[in-house]
């Protein structure tokens, strides 16, 4: 459940960094749209690491599995 999430929580990211570009590609004027998407993708990203380091705590992923056992 944490890997779906983790998943969708970097892909928003990846859409707010792209909508952002955009913005700044397209607009001229002085607005703060691309200021605001920005700050939803800082926002997003900590929302992210939190999710990571409580997934990492829980046991849910782990940093360097064990091929062997396939974990």
């Amino acid at each position: 459940m944490l890997k779906a999430v983790i998943v969708i929580l970097l892909l928003a990211v990846v859409i707010s960094l792209f909508s952002s570009l955009t913005f700044l590609i397209r607009d001229s004027s002085r607005r703060s749209r691309v200021v605001n998407a920005l700050v939803v993708r800082v926002v997003l990203s900590v929302l992210l690491l939190i999710v990571i380091g409580f997934a990492l705590w829980s046991g849910e992923i782990q940093l360097r599995p064990n091929p062997a056992t396939g974990l």
